[in-house]
């Protein structure tokens, strides 16, 4: 088991008021446990976070290194779309019959 360290931190009356509410209403047994498992949940948002900008990282490398951009036919891109949206719509009534 790990080590555990007593701190101090400071909340605003609301923040206070949610912790209580959380441990009177039965959802923790004690306000250290609330605190806890909120600093779980930011340590893995900010996990997810640091995975998110090494993925827009990689991205950005690729396209700064696929060369450079060429003119695009938007009428063209429109129609295409357009093209695999109704494929996708009459597979999916094929489906239902």
């Amino acid at each position: 088991m790990p080590t555990i360290e007593k701190i101090s931190i400071a909340l605003t009356s609301e923040q206070l008021s949610a912790v209580r509410a959380a441990v009177d209403g039965g959802d923790y047994a004690t306000t250290s446990e609330v605190v806890r498992d909120a600093l779980r949940d930011w340590q893995i948002k900010r996990d997810m976070r640091r995975g998110e900008i090494e993925r827009l990282r990689q991205l950005w490398d690729e396209g700064s290194q696929s060369g450079q951009a060429k003119a695009i036919d938007m009428t063209a891109l429109r129609e295409e779309a357009r093209d695999r949206l109704a494929k996708a719509r009459k597979a999916v009534a094929g489906g239902r019959n």
